[in-house]
């Protein structure tokens, strides 16, 4: 079997590393950056220079994996892709693309014959070792034919759980379960950031790294975020003093806000962690100050002058 990856950064050059270590599957590789394509041919693969020379180079049917970054730069690719691909051929989405876009990127490629699987994909840069969760969208018949790929990227089926990855439905609904994934993990993380910052303000010297360690043995609250917890302070210090304050989102916990809005459900834990992302960035200032002066203004409360 034959695959293209059109995207090697850091999880794209690692699923294309863990699909040449893992499998016989023949890579087919592409990325704007030269750099990053030698790479990947001293992996296996074959390098190419051009989505031109990447599909000339296959075999037919050919199936294509996108893991660029999500919104024009994916929509771009897939829309060249579309001019040069054939019938029967398919392409994948596995990148971190809003699920709406599917829709409209399946229909334009069902005009030419071509099939598109969105997968939402789960695991950052620790897939490589661990794999990767993936959540599928896509005809029956395509996902089958992507299947001995998704097999190697995923983590090995175990009893309790099962495989790593499942088929969640139609186009679009791998994505739509990626984002709804994301805003968990936003509620999550805010929850733990929360907890430790009580524990930081509390009257007792408290080993952070040591309680986070404590909380994966046994613990009801105990889960991967909470061991990544316990490696970065024991990385950073128990204070984390050298980090800065600034916590980027990558769209879909926005995504998922608006789409709780739209489906008239209620979302405040995942929706509060959002705003909190937002506020790190220095966006809640001005309304911090907008408080102040109202509390000196009616109380005479004391305010901090810069």
């Amino acid at each position: 079997m034959q695959i293209g990856f059109v995207g090697l950064g850091r999880m794209g050059h690692n699923m294309v590393q863990r699909i040449l270590r893992d499998s016989d599957i023949e890579v087919f590789a592409f990325d704007l950056d030269p750099a990053a394509v030698a790479s990947a041919a001293e992996l296996g693969a074959t390098g190419t220079s051009s989505l031109e020379e990447l599909v000339a180079s296959m075999s037919a049917p050919r199936a294509v994996w996108v893991m660029v970054p999500a919104g024009d730069a994916t929509q771009a690719t897939i829309a060249e892709l579309g001019d040069l691909l054939d019938l029967g051929d398919l392409v994948v989405d596995g990148g971190n693309s809003r699920f709406s876009d599917d829709d409209l990127n399946a229909a334009a490629l069902a005009e030419r014959g071509i099939d598109f699987v969105d997968v939402g994909t789960s695991g950052g840069i620790w897939g490589l070792e661990l794999g990767y969760c993936m959540m599928v969208g896509g005809a029956p018949e395509a996902v089958e034919r992507l299947a001995p790929v998704l097999d190697v990227l995923a983590p090995a089926p175990d009893d309790l759980h099962g495989p790593g990855w499942a088929h969640m439905g139609a186009s679009g609904s791998g994505h739509y379960v990626k984002m709804v994934h994301n805003g968990i993990e936003y509620g999550m993380m805010q929850a733990y950031a929360e907890g430790f910052a009580l524990l930081d303000a509390g009257p007792h010297d408290v080993d952070n790294a040591q309680v986070a360690h404590l909380w994966m043995r046994g613990s009801v609250v105990r889960s991967w975020l909470c061991e990544l917890a316990a490696e970065a302070f024991e990385a950073e210090g128990n204070d984390l003093a050298g980090l800065q304050p600034w916590v980027d989102d990558s769209g879909e916990g926005r995504w998922a806000v608006e789409e709780a809005v739209a489906r008239r459900v209620p979302t405040p834990v995942i929706s509060a962690a959002l705003f909190e992302r937002f506020s790190s960035r220095g966006q809640g200032a001005f309304a911090a100050r907008f408080n102040a002066a109202l509390r000196n203004g009616f109380g005479g409360h004391a305010v901090k002058q810069r």
